[in-house]
């Protein structure tokens, strides 16, 4: 038989265990482009982002790598053959209970530059443009790595002592020279 004391116990833990479980959860309420879930994980910024007024500050033909540099700051990622293209890639994720990290918005500007180093185009590109890209999920298998269960358990039987990976010369032991 449970005492009442101990009953009292065990739902203060219970109870304390519910509320920091939910203290990880935050409440947003919907909005039109984010699904309908109550409580979620709070939206991360992540990159580059670059807004709209600072886009507008850059005139293809006139503005300078210089100028871009000044109003965007640096590239998140130049070419990888030439220095004529810079990119900033920004995106916000969100971090969902018991799920793998979501996506919410995507964005890409690709600041395109001429032999003169004035900017020649500038571009978005959104999650339309995106690829699809099919990862591989096997794995290269490493021989001499697969240990059975037995060899788990009874592997370490009989190594004792700190020096068990040196090994000693002959006639060097204790007694020796």
């Amino acid at each position: 038989m449970v005492r009442p004391a101990r009953l009292v116990n065990i739902r203060a833990l219970l109870t304390a265990g519910a509320v920091l479980g939910l203290g990880a959860c935050a409440y947003l309420p919907p909005l039109p482009e984010r699904p309908r879930e109550v409580f979620t994980a709070p939206v991360t910024n992540r990159g580059h982002a670059v807004t709209e007024e600072q886009l507008r500050q850059i005139t293809p033909g006139v503005s300078t790598r210089a100028d871009v540099q000044a109003v965007l700051g640096s590239p998140s990622h130049a070419g990888t053959f030439s220095d004529d293209t810079w990119y900033y890639m920004s995106s916000v994720t969100q971090l969902r209970p018991g799920r793998s990290l979501a996506v919410r918005n995507q964005r890409v500007v690709v600041v395109a530059f001429d032999e003169r180093g004035t900017v020649r185009e500038l571009r978005q590109l959104g999650d339309a443009d995106m690829r699809e890209i099919a990862f591989v999920s096997r794995e290269t298998p490493t021989p001499g790595t697969e240990r059975t269960l037995l060899q788990a358990l009874f592997g370490n039987v009989g190594r004792v002592g700190p020096n068990i990976t040196q090994q000693q010369a002959p006639g060097a032991g204790p007694g020796g020279r």
